[in-house]
């Protein structure tokens, strides 16, 4: 006799929808995984390194080049969210059963996880470019920061 807890079904459209919704701060893999996932508990740092990022150019100004280094932490964190997103979203309806069904047979999810891909797609799109955008305006800042600072020769 197994002694091992019974653990309860996942449902992918939860799931789909948690990484939508809070996957930069692993909200996703809290669901699939439990607490105990080391995995989950490393997605809310970066994510909140970015977002003190943000805080430092509101209270700063854009001439704060710590900011700068920050916020793609961010980016790359709402980025990384949509992308768990998709990756649940579209895994195969028996391969979720086999992973996270507990045992149950296969349901099929209809609509829910696409529509939450749909969204992802949108919003990881929109904020990578944004990321990038701003990430390489920066640099190129910092480099005729760093032209202007050098002495003439």
């Amino acid at each position: 006799m197994s002694t091992a807890p019974l653990r309860q079904p996942r449902s992918k459209t939860l799931a789909t929808w948690l990484a939508v919704a809070g996957g930069a701060l692993g909200a996703q893999r809290f669901y699939l995984y439990g607490h105990k996932d080391w995995l989950a508990w490393l997605h809310p740092w970066p994510t909140l390194i970015g977002l003190a990022g943000v805080v430092r150019m509101r209270n700063l100004g854009q001439d704060d080049m710590l900011s700068w280094v920050l916020i793609p932490f961010l980016g790359l964190m709402l980025s990384w969210g949509m992308v768990s997103a998709i990756v649940i979203g579209l895994t195969p309806d028996e391969r979720w059963a086999e992973r996270h069904g507990a045992g149950q047979p296969m349901q099929a999810t209809a609509w829910g996880p696409v529509l939450g891909v749909i969204v992802a797609l949108l919003i990881g799109g929109a904020v990578l470019m944004g990321t990038i955008a701003f990430g390489g305006q920066k640099f190129f800042e910092w480099q005729q920061l760093q032209a202007e600072a050098e002495p003439s020769k």
